[in-house]
């Protein structure tokens, strides 16, 4: 139930004009977003409106900050106040842009846009490497030209339409990723194989910590079901 009522000021103790550098306190924590139509919980985090009504959609709603229970909320009165009558820098152009217009203002600046993406480039590349202990059962590469991050059906498709006359022997990736799979056996007929074998997708019908004879029989108990 929300509750009409003035958002306390005392929060807000900085003047105006120290404020140009930083707008911390005026961003949305779900949008990230300078605040539009502010609202503050009995939990003491402030939303935008907007925001705070897509926390509502659960049938227990909590908070997006602390996860308490949510039930009451205020309009943040003095915050909305403060948003229409302070400036800041737009971090692309350098603008000095009134907080309430800065949610336009960056949507239609090129430099703003040319800002976020330097800063995504440079966060992922300083993103270590995560190495997963867990094989990758998803995306396979070609035995015969290593093409990437083909899916099973891509990679049936990729290898009957570019290497259908390549008489070479080569290692099943899909079967090697599995934890039954011999990453060194060479099929005789590897075209055959894979229209046997990979007739279906192995995440629907696989348990990943089960033999492979196991899983065979589950999987043919499942289509007769299916059928």
């Amino acid at each position: 139930m929300a509750m009409h009522g003035a958002f306390s000021a005392a929060q807000y103790k900085k003047p105006v004009s120290d404020r140009s550098s930083d707008v911390s306190e005026f961003v949305c924590p779900v949008c990230l977003e300078i605040f539009e139509s502010p609202v503050t919980t009995q939990c003491g985090h402030t939303f935008c409106q907007s925001c705070l009504q897509e926390c509502l959609r659960p049938q227990k709603p909590v908070c997006a900050v602390c996860r308490a229970a949510l039930g009451h909320w205020t309009k943040a009165v003095d915050l909305e106040a403060l948003i229409q009558s302070s400036v800041a820098a737009c971090k692309g152009c350098g603008a000095q842009v009134c907080l309430s217009q800065m949610r336009s203002h960056t949507a239609a600046c090129s430099k703003y846009q040319d800002y976020i993406e330097e800063g995504v480039r440079t966060t992922a590349q300083n993103q270590p490497a995560i190495i997963s202990p867990v094989p990758n059962r998803y995306t396979f590469t070609c035995p015969y030209c290593n093409c990437l991050n083909l899916d099973q059906d891509g990679l049936v498709e990729h290898c009957t339409s570019q290497h259908a006359r390549d008489a070479r022997q080569v290692v099943c990736p899909i079967c090697a990723a599995m934890p039954w799979g011999d990453p060194n056996y060479r099929s005789t007929d590897f075209f055959q194989h894979l229209k046997l074998r990979h007739g279906f997708a192995y995440d629907t019908f696989v348990d990943f910590f089960t033999d492979e004879n196991t899983m065979i029989q589950e999987a043919l108990q499942r289509s007769l079901v299916d059928n």
